[in-house]
């Protein structure tokens, strides 16, 4: 086996997803979280990876979970709540963290409070390494090309329904009280709160999705992680009207598996516009299951980190710290690429 990789996290539905990836390729997940007794029963299903219980608001139990590890990565939401203590332990033992978190204010307070410490401390933190903020940013950057800024950046997703976790319900609901049920979006260079309603657009995805209604301004981890490392004043994100139907539903089911790797039938599209002056550059990323994709992305990150193929230290998005176009095609088992186009 490889370096061994904390997963906190590790019995959670992306935290699955991420555990057997590292094992696919040729890490030792160290299974961590809260509850012992899931912990076992996955480690039951998964022999021989050792289990180390830990909670978020006992820092000796994270020391504890992250010794001898090579790296750590977080999927236990909401990140509002274990962003930070499992940052903090990956500071005290010195190596990287990586989360999948696509929670806008958990991800900025990752920015804010520890972005000097990390780079202080020649390690690497890279939050929203998922499908919401990961690759988004990294379709962005790759679509950017030769740029150095742009007006604007639109990043547009179609999913064919979107079936969510309790995690993602419950962290949905932390971000909502945290800013007091207004929304969020990304213009003039900053952040906005507003109290108005979401608009509806459409929105023309490639062949053959088509046109589509869109919800407009539906901001997703994308607001926080472009703008950390582009000079872009307008990002706006946008979500297929049916699958943000699916996501407010309260009787939405879960995602149910239904190949052997337990990903669900749900099917996406992500196409990126970057617009400067009269000039637009494109690029489109096409895949299965919204969370089993987030596990490659993440174990692609920590497997960059710790060979050295990064490009800064400290809190840095994926865009930032990875050569984008070719970290994409390393994905090329899942995701597919349209080459960027003007």
């Amino acid at each position: 086996m490889g370096h061994k990789v904390a997963v906190f996290g590790a019995y959670g539905h992306t935290g699955r997803f991420v555990v057997d990836e590292l094992r696919e390729r040729g890490f030792e997940p160290l299974l961590s979280g809260r509850d012992e007794g899931k912990l076992r029963e996955l480690a039951a299903s998964r022999p021989g990876h050792e289990v180390r219980t830990a909670s978020v608001d006992d820092p000796g139990s994270l020391d504890r979970a992250l010794d001898g590890a090579a790296a750590v990565i977080n999927a236990a939401g909401p990140f509002a709540v274990t962003a930070a203590p499992v940052i903090e332990a990956a500071l005290r033992s010195g190596i990287p963290y990586v989360d999948v978190a696509a929670e806008i204010e958990a991800n900025l307070d990752t920015f804010t409070r520890f972005a000097d410490r990390a780079r202080a401390a020649g390690t690497v933190v890279i939050p929203a390494m998922a499908f919401y903020g990961g690759l988004g940013d990294l379709l962005v950057t790759t679509a950017m090309g030769d740029w150095t800024a742009a007006d604007e950046a639109h990043i547009a997703y179609w999913l064919s329904s979107w079936r969510p976790t309790a995690g993602t319900r419950a962290a949905g609901e932390v971000s909502r009280r945290r800013r007091d049920g207004r929304r969020v979006r990304f213009s003039g260079g900053r952040l906005e709160y507003r109290d108005d309603d979401l608009p509806m657009v459409e929105w023309t995805f490639p062949a053959p999705i088509g046109t589509q209604a869109v919800i407009g301004e539906f901001s997703m981890a994308d607001v926080v992680t472009v703008p950390s490392h582009l000079p872009v004043p307008e990002v706006r994100t946008y979500m297929a009207a049916g699958a943000a139907k699916d996501l407010s539903a309260p009787d939405t089911p879960a995602p149910a598996a239904v190949d052997e790797r337990g990903r669900s039938s749900q099917t996406f599209l992500v196409d990126v516009s970057v617009r400067s002056g009269g000039e637009e550059r494109r690029a489109v990323a096409s895949g299965r299951d919204i969370y089993a994709v987030s596990a490659p992305l993440a174990v692609e990150a920590v497997d960059r980190v710790l060979t050295g193929r990064t490009g800064t230290t400290g809190v840095a998005s994926a865009g930032a710290i990875f050569d984008a176009p070719d970290f994409l095609r390393a994905l090329s088992a899942h995701i597919s690429l349209e080459p960027p186009r003007a």
